[in-house]
C-alpha cells in the first residue's frame, strides 16, 4: 500500500505528463485541497475551467461541477474521479416538471443555481452561484423569475430583490438546511467574540442570526481582510480547513456534523486512478451542452461585471 506522500508524488507526475489541471471545491477533504492546482467555489472553478490551457481537467467535486466544466470546454477531456459524487440538490429538479412550470409562467425567466444537472441548465435562461445570485436576478430584465432548485438561496435573493416576483422551486441542500440556530448559539456561548459567517443555502432563521452571509469564496475574502480573530463557519465543515490554512493566526469553528457526503468520495487513491486511466470522462449530449452553455456563459459574464442586463 503506497503512502500518502507516494500517492501525491505519483499524482503530480501524471498531472505533468498528461498536461492536466486539478480543480477542487472548498468542501473537498484536506488531502485533495492540498494537491489541487485551483481551489474555490462553483463560480471561481467555472471561470478557471473556462480559462485553463490544460488538455485535461480533473474535477474534484460533485457531478454538476464536472458537467459545467465539460459544457464550457467541449474540446477538452473532463474527468471526475468518482461518478458516485452526485449532488442531491441538483437531483431535486425534474426537467419535465420544470417544463410545466415554464408553460404556467410564460413570461418568467428561469434562473438556475449552478447546483443543477446539465438538463436543468439547458431549460434555464441564466445560471447563478451563491456568490452572484442576487446580482444575476437584479441584472436581468424579466420581472418574474422561476428560481431553481434551492429554496433557501432563493429566499435570500428575495430579501435583496424587492421589485421582482420570485417563484421558488422546493429544493434544498441537506447539509445547509440541517443547520439550526442552536448550532450557532451553542458555539457563540463558548466563544462570544466569534463572528458568525453562514452560507446563503442556510435556512432563513439562521440567516437572521448571522453576522455575515457569504459564498465560500466570500468567506475566504472576508476572513483574510477582517480584523476579527475568531469565526464560526456556517457551511460544510472542511471549508474551515482552507480558512485555517490561509489564516493561521485566526481561529475558525466548524460545525462538525455539517458534512456533504458526496464531496468526500474523492480521495488520493481514486484521483490517482483517474489520472492513470484518464477516466471516468464526463460526457454531455451535444444538444444539451449547447443549450446549457448559454446560461452558464451569462452567469460568468455577470460575475465578471461584463453584463448589466
Amino acid at each position: 500500500m503506497p503512502s500518502k506522500e507516494e500517492l501525491k508524488q505519483r499524482i503530480l507526475a501524471l498531472k505533468r505528463e498528461k498536461n492536466a489541471v486539478i480543480l477542487a471545491h472548498n468542501y473537498q477533504i484536506p488531502d485533495i485541497q492540498d494537491i489541487a492546482d485551483f481551489l474555490g467555489d462553483s463560480l471561481a472553478l467555472a471561470i478557471k475551467a473556462k480559462e485553463t490551457e490544460a488538455d485535461v481537467i480533473v474535477f474534484c467535486g460533485v457531478d454538476f461541477m464536472a458537467e459545467t466544466a465539460a459544457i464550457l470546454n467541449p474540446d477538452k477531456k473532463v474527468i471526475i474521479p468518482d461518478t458516485g459524487a452526485k449532488c442531491p440538490l441538483a437531483a431535486m429538479v425534474n426537467p419535465e416538471e420544470l417544463k410545466r412550470m415554464k408553460e404556467e409562467h410564460p413570461n418568467a425567466a428561469v434562473v438556475s443555481y449552478v447546483n443543477t444537472t446539465a438538463e436543468t441548465k439547458a431549460l434555464s435562461d441564466y445560471c447563478c452561484t451563491s456568490a452572484n445570485a442576487v446580482k444575476v436576478v437584479e441584472s436581468i430584465p424579466e420581472k418574474e423569475i422561476i428560481f431553481t432548485p434551492d429554496r433557501n438561496l432563493g429566499a435570500y435573493v428575495k430579501r435583496h430583490v424587492k421589485d421582482k416576483e420570485i417563484i421558488l422551486w422546493p429544493g434544498f441542500c441537506a447539509t445547509h438546511d440541517s443547520l439550526t440556530v442552536e448550532d450557532f448559539t451553542a458555539i457563540k456561548r463558548e466563544h462570544p467574540e466569534a463572528e458568525i459567517m453562514v452560507h446563503p443555502e442556510c435556512r432563513p432563521e439562521v440567516i437572521d442570526i448571522a453576522d455575515h452571509v457569504f459564498s465560500t469564496e466570500g468567506m475566504v475574502k472576508y476572513a483574510r481582510a477582517s480584523d476579527k480573530r475568531e469565526f464560526i463557519v456556517g457551511t460544510e465543515k472542511d471549508m474551515a480547513y482552507r480558512l485555517k490554512k490561509e489564516n493561521p493566526k485566526k481561529v475558525f469553528y466548524a460545525i462538525d456534523r455539517a458534512v456533504c457526503p458526496p464531496m468526500k468520495k474523492t480521495g488520493l487513491e481514486n484521483l490517482l486512478e483517474a489520472l492513470e486511466k484518464m477516466g471516468p470522462v464526463v460526457k454531455i449530449p451535444e444538444k444539451t451542452a449547447e443549450k446549457a452553455r448559454i446560461p452558464i456563459e451569462r452567469m460568468i459574464a455577470i460575475g465578471r461585471g461584463e453584463m448589466t442586463s
